[in-house]
């Protein structure tokens, strides 16, 4: 019996494929109309995310099999949704990414700003986080952990242990230095098994109490790192996914919107919401890791000394060996920084753009998009040399002069460009659209009318803790992409302003603190041991009720002047809203 219940599990991806879609028939057979076949497509889909029975990806093309097959929507109407002006924006950061990994830039700003911020436990704990945070707002959440957490265990490595002129001089001792995720198995080794160095002899605490305070503090720069790369990626509108996800559903929902959600709204916005929760977290990791001794872990208690100046010299090593800056990593800096400025300065709100000035379409709106500046700049990438411009000998074919290669090229981006999301980017989109289509929104809206009655602000704050819960089992993009069409429906059916829901339910996405599946940075530091899934849960389950908190925080206050939340906007008018739009105006007090 045992035996069949092993081979069953061993199946049961074959079990859910096969099984799955057999068992939800009765739904489209007894109620054949367009909503019920859509709901099916969408139940189907969303079975398929959580259990992973599928990749990701691939679950994310059935909208081009089943919307034709149910008559739902045209094929040529599904296919458009895959390559939307959000997937453009998504493509294009991601070449500027790309090239800031390529060329090392970001490990030398994580150095460099560590080497800022010092090694005294409490400000080494937020040099981490803030850096972390930082390049998450910019590269991958993925990429940036796999950076930061090996220079974490190496800084580590020197606070416990006694400093020798080799070590400190030639970093030879530290090989976690590494762009590169290192291998699981060797840093669970470092961590469980030996390398476990006491202080020295002529500290007065006991050997059990400080190995005991080596362990938790290590967990705790392990965690930081993880969850600062999370809480970094919600600060701009290329930071995670999810975001993207959210900016093409309303783009996709309302089309009217006047370009509502875009990376300057989205940054006032979610910046100011990312530094509070950082410093928060900050704050709870140090209480839970280091204690509530403050003095000591800001460094005033002067007993190890020599340890932090240890840490220190090898951080200072590391970027010595860097080197100068080259021409690469200039031009890529300088690339950069033009983005982000073009970024701002297209259509931001305030005051005319550039975009508004020099591409106007008939009402004066931008005709470029965000998309079209990170592509340009991705194209540039393209044709800039990555060395001075010059001639050399080809190594391959002596005699003949060889140009430098360019900042980027294609084998590069093929290799790290995470073509999978763009797919599940277009999945999300079509999904979103065939609910329009079909009715099924506006069927979802009728239903959930009673919600009217309820104070929009509790509204937001249960969603939130929906949300947070959810992604904590499922990929924070199958989150968003199955939640926000139907967040949108609510909000048009209470007449409550679609953005005072979705944008919240979007930051509570990627509120993925507890498990060590929840995320990849998650998974990342957990393979590098010393940490146990209790450990992330009980660090993590608070956090997430602080990000709740302050993500409630955030929608109720000075996200009402960024997104006119004060009033019901005419470009999210449906017929779902004429009946609480006579309700509305009977009442005296004004709904966001």
């Amino acid at each position: 019996m045992a035996t069949c219940w092993q081979g069953l599990w061993a199946y049961r991806s074959y079990l859910i494929v096969f099984l799955l879609p057999i068992f939800l028939l009765p739904l489209p057979i007894l109620v054949p109309t367009k909503e019920a076949y859509c709901a099916y497509s969408i139940i189907l889909m969303a079975l398929f995310w959580c259990t992973e029975a599928l990749p990701l990806a691939v679950t994310a093309l059935f909208p081009i099999i089943l919307y034709p097959m149910m008559g739902i929507m045209d094929a040529s109407e599904v296919c458009i949704e895959y390559f939307k002006d959000t997937n453009i924006l998504f493509v294009g950061g991601l070449l500027v990414a790309i090239a800031v990994e390529h060329w090392n830039l970001h490990k030398r700003i994580a150095l460099r700003v560590l080497l800022i911020i010092g090694v005294r436990p409490a400000l080494l704990l937020l040099g981490f986080m803030l850096v972390t945070a930082f390049l998450s707002m910019w590269i991958s959440n993925t990429a940036t952990t796999a950076m930061m957490v090996p220079i974490a265990h190496a800084v580590l490595e020197q606070l416990y242990k006694t400093p020798t002129g080799k070590d400190v001089e030639e970093g030879s001792d530290n090989p976690t230095f590494e762009l590169q995720e290192p291998s699981p198995q060797k840093d669970v080794t470092k961590l469980d098994n030996g390398q476990v160095h006491p202080v020295p002899p002529a500290s007065s605490e006991p050997k059990e109490q400080k190995d005991r305070q080596r362990v938790r503090f290590s967990q705790g720069m392990s965690l930081c790192v993880c969850y600062s790369a999370s809480i970094g990626g919600i600060a701009t509108l290329t930071g995670t996914t999810p975001n993207l996800v959210l900016q093409g559903q309303v783009n996709s929902l309302f089309p009217e919107n006047g370009n509502v959600v875009n990376f300057a709204s989205w940054f006032s916005f979610a910046f100011p919401t990312m530094v509070i929760l950082l410093l928060l977290a900050w704050l709870w990791l140090q209480v839970l890791f280091l204690g509530f001794n403050f003095l000591k872990n800001f460094g005033f208690g002067g007993h190890e000394r020599e340890q932090e100046q240890a840490a220190f010299h090898i951080i200072q090593t590391e970027h010595k060996l860097l080197g100068p800056m080259s021409f690469a990593e200039k031009a890529v800096s300088v690339l950069f920084v033009i983005l982000v400025v073009l970024w701002f300065t297209r259509e931001p709100g305030f005051f005319l753009g550039w975009g508004n000035l020099a591409f106007p379409d008939k009402d004066g709106k931008s005709m470029a998009s965000d998309g079209t500046v990170a592509i340009f700049i991705g194209i540039i990438m393209f044709l800039v040399p990555s060395k001075i411009p010059g001639l050399t000998q080809d190594p391959d074919k002596p005699g003949r002069l060889k140009a430098p290669p360019a900042l980027l090229n294609w084998k590069t981006v093929n290799e790290k460009m995470p073509w999978n999301i763009v797919f599940l980017l277009g999945g999300g989109f079509a999904l979103a659209k065939g609910s329009e289509k079909s009715g099924l929104s506006e069927w979802l809206g009728d239903k959930l009318t009673p919600l009217q009655n309820v104070p929009p602000p509790a509204i937001a704050f249960i969603l939130c803790l929906l949300i947070a819960t959810f992604t904590e089992c499922t990929s924070n993009v199958a989150t968003t992409t199955l939640f926000l069409p139907i967040l949108a429906s609510m909000a048009q059916a209470i007449c409550l302003h679609p953005l005072y829901v979705m944008l919240p339910c979007t930051l509570s996405a990627s509120l993925a603190f507890m498990l060590p599946v929840a995320t990849p940075p998650n998974a990342i530091v957990f393979s590098f041991g010393g940490l146990k899934v209790s450990d992330m849960a009980r660090t993590g389950f608070l956090l997430n009720i602080i990000g709740v908190l302050v993500i409630t925080l955030a929608i109720n206050s000075w996200s009402f002047p960024i997104f006119s939340l004060y009033t019901f906007p005419s470009w999210a008018y449906s017929n779902t809203t004429a009946n609480c739009m006579v309700n509305q105006a009977n009442t005296t007090t004004p709904r966001p």
